[in-house]
This record gives C-alpha cells, structure tokens and sequence, in this order.
C-alpha cells in the first residue's frame, strides 16, 4: 500500500511540475503578442515618421539562433520592455530563418538591412530612424546605436541590463542632438 501512495506522490508532483511550466511558458508566449512586431520596413518607417518614435531592428535567426531566442523568452517577454518598447520605439523584425521560407522580397529587404548595417552575428538591435529621399527612393539613417544580448546580466534580471543600454543609446543620441545645435 505504501509503495501505491509513493507513486501517486510522485506522479501528482510531476504533473504538477508539468504543469507550472507549461503555465510559464505560455505565459511568455502571451507576453510577446502583446507586442507587435512588424517585418516591413517600409511599414515601420511610416509608424516611426507619425508616431515620431525611431525604429528598433531585431537582425534573429528566428527558428535556429540559441541567443536570439534567449533575448525573445529573457528580455522581450518581460513586462519592463514590454511597456518601455510600446512607449518607445516601432518593433522591427529582420529575420533569416534556416527551416521556413520568407519571400524574395523580404529576403532582399533583409539582406539589403543586414549589409547597410553590417551585421555578421545574431541577436543584433540597432535603433534609428530613417530619413527617406523621395528623389531617390532610398532611405538614410540617422543611427542611435546598436545592442545585442546583456551578457554579464544578473541572471532572471536580463530586461534591467538591457534597457539600461537603451536608455543609454538615447540619452547619448539626445545629448549628440544638443550639441549639434
């Protein structure tokens, strides 16, 4: 009988155990839908121009870099960024999947991105804003600065690391701006 009892602890725990993190999972996953993310730049620079707001370009391997995903579930899944990108910034995502197919244009689009930025490794961010030339039909860029994942972050503290570098991005941007003038 006591051997009965053992295993129906044991698989009550487990279950349980499954559960909350299953909970906690999903819970993440409900976190970054609350953000939208849009992969169009030409669609991010008409939010960026109304709401006046730069552009915060996420360069991930979506589906195979290990870094990108941790900066997704670590940092952009929490509700600190959460509420300070809404505030913020317009949320662009560069991707180069390795198992899905995106189209040939945003396949260009990105490439085209990852050149102008020069990005040779994932997760990379660079916030700017873009300064269209209709003459041309091309954008310039007037760049905030770039980051990447908080490395050396208290660990379960990886958003305070990583907003504190953004923070700094435009604090630099704006004191630039002020001298400029």
């Amino acid at each position: 009988m006591f051997k009965n009892d053992l295993q129906r602890i044991i698989i009550l725990t487990t279950a349980f155990f499954l559960l909350a993190a299953s909970n906690t999972i999903a819970q993440s996953e409900n976190k970054t839908e609350q953000l939208e993310w849009h992969t169009d730049l030409m669609k991010a620079h008409e939010l960026s121009e109304k709401s006046k707001k730069p552009i915060f370009a996420f360069f991930t391997g979506s589906d195979w870099c290990g870094w990108c995903i941790k900066l997704q579930k670590e940092v952009f899944a929490k509700e600190a960024f959460i509420e300070w990108a809404k505030k913020n910034v317009i949320l662009l995502e560069l991707d180069f999947p390795r198992n899905k197919q995106l189209s040939p244009e945003l396949t260009a689009q990105n490439s085209s991105m990852q050149q102008a930025f020069n990005v040779s490794g994932y997760p990379a961010v660079w916030i700017f804003k873009t300064i269209p030339n209709k003459k041309e039909k091309k954008f310039s860029m007037d760049i905030y600065g770039s980051l990447g994942y908080p490395v050396g972050a208290e660990q379960g503290k990886e958003e305070v690391k990583f907003l504190e570098t953004a923070q700094e991005i435009f604090l630099k941007k704006l004191l630039d701006n002020k001298s400029t003038k």
